[in-house]
């Protein structure tokens, strides 16, 4: 048995007392007061605010139950706060008929709007209220008012339908300026998709000065397109900047199977500066026109006529005292008519090639062309007559109804 001096055995007890002592800190059992460190708080906290701003709040935030919210987080929930109430659900009821030929009404579409004035104007898409027997208009209070559409124009996919507000006070969506765009630029996206109500989301401007063809093979310009998800029932829905202001009219999407992927499109809301006057006024669009009956080449018309051009609209015939002819424009000759279907063709007149900047290959161009286009604008028109190219000016006079696309 080994014997130790009492010296010795001081120094083992020191040692013993010390390292429980240690081992007891490290464990958690002897806490060092608040303010024996108070002098290290000031520097560690200093830097923290300098290299993440947001980090020493978000610690108090989540002492006080709060998550902290990024300026972007916080942006959204703005815009959505604002422009929500704004945000109604358009559906609508077609008329059919049964086997004794008594009309049957019958569920149509259901997309979103936009109100725009206190008077009741929403601001909607017009493949959501087409052929609508009835429309109708939910608030957000859940309330179902009846609707009107007092204007439509299918060749931007815009309609303006009207409701009685009965004394409510509504909130309306402002519009800003879709000139201003950028590619990159963040935007918001409201509306009802699968009849969610008020669906939020949120992407970028991808895209802008999109030309999309319509499924009744209209071709709508300067579209804007975004990833912001878009899906049935968004269609009429807001396009909002961050600062809550309407840029576009959500329309339509890409998409092989349904759903979005990311690849969604919307009518420019200066577009829509254009055209809602027109439609709250007249119920149409007032477009300007060039007095003739046109006909688009087609690949029969072309070889029976052996035409020198395969593309481009055929005036078949001029109006008598109209634009174009007094532009020296001219049309078929009456004892060469030829019948196509249900449809009269004189041949041997004028092949529009061209109108402005816009190359005609198809009616639909010609629709295109003049779709800005005002009554009284002139316009310049380039045109075949047999294999010679000519230019004449046109002062436009306005789209007879016959001629309202349809």
């Amino acid at each position: 048995m080994k014997l130790y001096s009492r010296r010795q055995l001081i120094f083992f007890s020191i040692a013993s007392a010390l390292l429980v002592f240690l081992l007891a800190l490290g464990f958690g059992a002897i806490r060092i007061p608040a303010s024996d460190t108070a002098a290290e708080i000031p520097a560690r906290e200093s830097f923290a605010l300098q290299t993440n701003p947001g980090r020493f709040d978000a610690r108090i935030a989540a002492s006080e139950g709060r998550p902290q919210l990024s300026e972007s987080e916080i942006e959204n929930i703005r815009v959505y706060d604002e422009r929500n109430q704004a945000v109604v659900n358009v559906s609508t009821e077609t008329m059919s008929y049964n086997w004794f030929l008594e009309p049957v009404p019958r569920p149509g579409t259901a997309g979103s709007g936009s109100i725009i004035d206190r008077r009741g104007y929403i601001l909607t898409n017009a493949h959501v209220v087409d052929r609508a027997f009835k429309v109708f208009v939910t608030l957000p209070d859940g309330t179902r008012l009846d609707g009107e559409v007092i204007g439509s124009d299918p060749e931007n996919d815009l309609a303006v339908v009207r409701f009685d507000p009965a004394g409510r006070t509504l909130v309306t969506i402002p519009l800003g300026d879709s000139d201003q765009l950028r590619v990159g630029q963040k935007v918001l996206a409201i509306g009802n998709p699968f009849a969610l109500d008020r669906t939020l989301t949120v992407g970028i401007v991808s895209g802008l000065g999109r030309p999309v063809r319509t499924s009744n093979n209209l071709v709508i310009r300067d579209m804007i397109q975004t990833d912001a998800s878009i899906n049935p029932g968004n269609s009429g829905g807001p396009l909002l900047d961050a600062a809550g202001m309407m840029v576009g009219i959500n329309t339509m999407i890409y998409s092989p199977s349904g759903g979005s992927i990311g690849i969604g499109f919307a009518v420019p809301v200066n577009t829509a500066r254009r055209v809602v006057p027109d439609l709250i006024e007249f119920g149409v669009v007032r477009r300007g026109w060039i007095d003739i009956v046109p006909r688009q080449l087609f690949p029969q018309l072309v070889q029976y006529a052996g035409l020198p051009v395969n593309e481009g609209v055929l005036i078949s015939q001029v109006v008598a005292g109209g634009n174009a002819e007094a532009a020296g424009l001219r049309g078929g000759r009456r004892n060469e008519a030829v019948r196509y279907g249900g449809t009269v063709i004189y041949l041997g007149g004028d092949i529009i090639r061209r109108v402005d900047d816009v190359e005609i290959r198809s009616l639909s161009n010609l629709y295109e062309a003049l779709e800005d286009k005002r009554p009284g604008d002139e316009v310049r028109v380039v045109y075949l007559r047999g294999t010679s190219e000519r230019t004449a000016r046109v002062v436009l006079s306005e789209r007879p109804e016959q001629f309202q696309w349809e």
